[in-house]
Parts: C-alpha cells; sequence; structure tokens
C-alpha cells in the first residue's frame, strides 16, 4: 500500500509509535481520524502528544497499535501510577501480535490487590474494526479450569463433599474395560489430571458435537495407562465431571454456582458462561481463524461450551485480574487462603511440559494441581494456565512470593503468545531477585532520585538492603 516508503523508515515509525504509546500519557478518548496518505507524513507531526492510533492509521490499515482504554464504567482496583515491572512489554506485546498480524489482544498486570498495568491493543473483529477494550470479552477455554479447581477446592474445605469421594458414587455409569480402574477413581483425579487415561481422551467427540452422556459410554473400551494418581493425563470430558459432583452435593447448576460463589463477590461483572451469554455481550472479540489471506472470523461453535467446567467460560481482562487478585490472597471471604493453597498442592508431575520450546530456558520442574499448573521457573513457583479453543488463546500465570500475576487474551489462535509469558516471568524474576527494581509499593516514596546516587544513612521499611542501581 505504502510501496514509496522505505522499510527502514516504515519500521522506525512504527517503532517510534509503540514507544509513545508506553511513554505518553493516555489519551482520554479515540478520535476517528481519516486515513491520511503516507506522502503528507513529516517529521514535524511526530511528538510526545501524539494520538498513536491516528498515526498508525497514516501508515497502514492493518498495523495494529495500542489503543486507548475504554472501559464503560470505573475499573476497580485500577492504580496505574505505580512504576512498571517490565517498561519493554507493552512494545514487546505489541510487536508480537504485529508480526503475525492477530487481529487484538489484551494484558493485564496484577500486583497485590491492584491493576497496576491494562493495555489493549487492535480490534474485536476483522469485520467490523472496534477497538478492544479493557470490557471486551474473550474466550479463555481451558483457562476454565482453574475456576472448577479453586471453587472445588473451596467446597471441599467446607465440608461439602470429600476430595478423595470415588467418582462412581456421583457418576456409576462411568466404567472402564477393567472394573477396578473405576472404582480407583477419585474426585481429586479429575481435577489434577491425574485420571491416568491418555491425554485428551475422546475430545474427538466433543468436536463432533457429542454431549456428554453420549460420550461418558465410550471409557468402557478403554483402560487407563496407570492406576489413578500415578501418571498425568489431560483431560476435558473427564474434568467435566466434577460438575455431576457439585450438582450432586449442592443441588446447583454447575455455572450458577460458579456465579454465586466466585464471579459475584469478586466482582467479575463481564464473566460468564456458554454461548448464548458470549452472544448476549456486544462487546465480545470475535474468533479468528488463519486462511490463505490471513485471519478471518468465523462464527463461534458450541461444541466446548456443553463442557464448561473444562472449557465454557467468557470473560475480560479486567475480571481475570479479579481472579489473579484473589488467588494473591486478597478476598479471604470469597476464596480463603487455605482453599488457594490447595489448588497449587502438586499432585502429579507433568514432565512433557519440560519440553515446552519457550519455556526450557528456566523451566526445571513441572506439576499440575487442582485446575492449575504449577511450574518451577527460574527458580521461583509460578502458577500457570493456557487456554486454546477455535478462535481464541488466553494464558493466566502468577508469582504467590512476589504476588504478581499476569493475564494475556488475543482473539486468534496464534503462536505469537507462546513466547510472551514465559518473557514476562523471566525479566519479572530475574529483577525481583537481583533487587533490580523499585517494588511497587515503595515506588512513589522515593522521589526525587539522588544525583549522584549517595546511600542514605538508612531506608526505613524497606524489606531488603539498600540497591544503589535499583533507582535508575
Amino acid at each position: 500500500m505504502h510501496a514509496n516508503i522505505p522499510k527502514k523508515l516504515l519500521a522506525l515509525v512504527v517503532g517510534s509509535a509503540l514507544s509513545l504509546a508506553a511513554a505518553s500519557p493516555v489519551v482520554a478518548a479515540q478520535a476517528n481520524a481519516a486515513q491520511v496518505s503516507a506522502a503528507q507524513i513529516s517529521a514535524t507531526q511526530i511528538n510526545t502528544a501524539i494520538d498513536v492510533d491516528s498515526w498508525a492509521n497514516m501508515l497502514s490499515p492493518t498495523v495494529l497499535s495500542p489503543k486507548v482504554l475504554r472501559a464503560e464504567a470505573p475499573i476497580a482496583n485500577l492504580n496505574t501510577s505505580k512504576v512498571s515491572i517490565y517498561p519493554e512489554f507493552a512494545d514487546i506485546f505489541a510487536q508480537a501480535l504485529q508480526l503475525d498480524n492477530v487481529p487484538g489482544g489484551v494484558y493485564a498486570i496484577v500486583h497485590r490487590d491492584q491493576i497496576v498495568e491494562l493495555k489493549t491493543f487492535g480490534v474485536r473483529s476483522r469485520a467490523d474494526n472496534q477497538p478492544v477494550n479493557a470490557s471486551t470479552i474473550f474466550r479463555i477455554a481451558s483457562v476454565s479450569k482453574t475456576f472448577a479447581g479453586s471453587l472445588t477446592s473451596l467446597l471441599a474445605e467446607r465440608g461439602t463433599f470429600n476430595l478423595d469421594d470415588p467418582v462412581t458414587q456421583y457418576i456409576p455409569e462411568l466404567q472402564f474395560k477393567s472394573p477396578e480402574y473405576a472404582t480407583e477413581l477419585r474426585v481429586e483425579h479429575l481435577l489434577s489430571q491425574s485420571t491416568g487415561v491418555i491425554p485428551n481422551a475422546y475430545d474427538n467427540l466433543i468436536e463432533a458435537a457429542y454431549p456428554r452422556e453420549r460420550i461418558i459410554p465410550h471409557f468402557n473400551r478403554i483402560n487407563p495407562m496407570c492406576t489413578p494418581g500415578a501418571c498425568y493425563g489431560y483431560q476435558n470430558v473427564l474434568f467435566s465431571l466434577v460438575e455431576d459432583v457439585l450438582h450432586e452435593k449442592t443441588g446447583q447448576n454447575y455455572e450458577a454456582l460458579v456465579q454465586e460463589e466466585l464471579f459475584k463477590p469478586l466482582n467479575m461483572h463481564h464473566a460468564s458462561y456458554g454461548l448464548e451469554a458470549y452472544l448476549a455481550n456486544e462487546n465480545r472479540a470475535a474468533a479468528h481463524i488463519r486462511g490463505r489471506n490471513g485471519w478471518f472470523s468465523r462464527e463461534v461453535t458450541p461444541h466446548y461450551y456443553h463442557f464448561p467446567a473444562a472449557a465454557g467460560v467468557n470473560a475480560s481482562a479486567i475480571d481475570l485480574a479479579q481472579w489473579l487478585i484473589a488467588h494473591l490472597g486478597y478476598y479471604p471471604e470469597v476464596l480463603p487462603p487455605s482453599a488457594v493453597a490447595a489448588t497449587r498442592e502438586r499432585k502429579v508431575r507433568t514432565s512433557r511440559d519440560l519440553r515446552r520450546r519457550d519455556w526450557r530456558q528456566g523451566l526445571t520442574d513441572a506439576h499440575y494441581g487442582l485446575g492449575w499448573r504449577v511450574y518451577d521457573f527460574q527458580q521461583e513457583e509460578l502458577i500457570y494456565h493456557g487456554g486454546w479453543v477455535q478462535g481464541f488463546r488466553a494464558e493466566i500465570s502468577y508469582s504467590p512470593k512476589y504476588e504478581m500475576g499476569l493475564v494475556l487474551l488475543i482473539n486468534a489462535e496464534s503462536s505469537a503468545i507462546n513466547q510472551l509469558t514465559p518473557s514476562f516471568w523471566r525479566q519479572a524474576f530475574a529483577r525481583m531477585q537481583a533487587e533490580q527494581w523499585v517494588p511497587y509499593q515503595y515506588a512513589n516514596q522515593i522521589q526525587p532520585v539522588p544525583t549522584p546516587i549517595n546511600k542514605p544513612a538508612s531506608v526505613a521499611g524497606f524489606p531488603f538492603g539498600w540497591c544503589d542501581t535499583c533507582l535508575l
């Protein structure tokens, strides 16, 4: 489109726009700027008050650019005045999406009980070019499992049922080729992916639109690879059987139970279950599938929505940020610390995770807890889960030790997301471990920076020794 612009100049201009997006104050409202010919762009138009979106539109309508945060209502717990633990991440995120022409995405970073960074990029759909904002809902696919694991842990702690209960107590029709395996299967094995069954058993029937009641009888044709509890095998169908357990013990529909126990008290206003709720929300990201000429939007299918515990949640970045804040211990009346601790108890080792290409550098051990993965990464514990369903990718992770968390959502099945979570935590952990960054809670207490930097006689309240280079 802009054949007359040298490639190096075009790259420089895009890079400048992205840098300004991270450094400039947030623009109060976005202008729907008209397309401007590249020949009209002059160096005098570049300044610190530039409307980044208008500038990007001058270049090309296909270039993804950071979008101004526009939520329908004030966002609870939002505090972007604190320093960023990883200032370059906004550019890295934008560039990763740009390289694969991903239509849109959003990320949020939380620290303790606050959202300290929330950036939105691109559009909800190629079809209408409406921008992604903080309230845009995405399908989060298998990140839904974190809600099932946490809710089950919570109800087990209340004494509603026992995680050691036999699954056949609730689903007697579940049988294997050798009957003894079914009698040994416990509720905990469903949530910890330790049923012993071959990974993703009968997911092909989910994709063929079989309801669960038609899939369960097929398990009597197979045997687990090992005794339940002894080995890992990732599941969707078997994982979703926890819905029957909770329904029998509470008398409530699973989705309504999550809404009452988690979504509502955690102020997850946009979170929902199912295709009907997804379609009812006008501020929804569309699914995008790769075609010959790039990404194109397509209709969302209902198949995995029929297994809500495994893959049924729709949520925005704000919702998932609140979810992380709860797991960091700041909603103890909703999710007690003991219930959270139970979800990250290491139940079964997932050694195949150690071979994940973008994680291998720094990942030394991996387990599955109750609906969450538990990684040893950069010598720190990292709690994580990813999600992938037709047209969407999602990742969520947090560090209990440093009380930080990260949410990533994109509306395309792109591998662009693969490197982002490990990249973020490599930098975050390294900076925290080396004490080379000012912790959020002290960021506004040490201004201005002394010039030259001199070690003060004492620094009250710091949890570690003074570090001169922390302030650079």
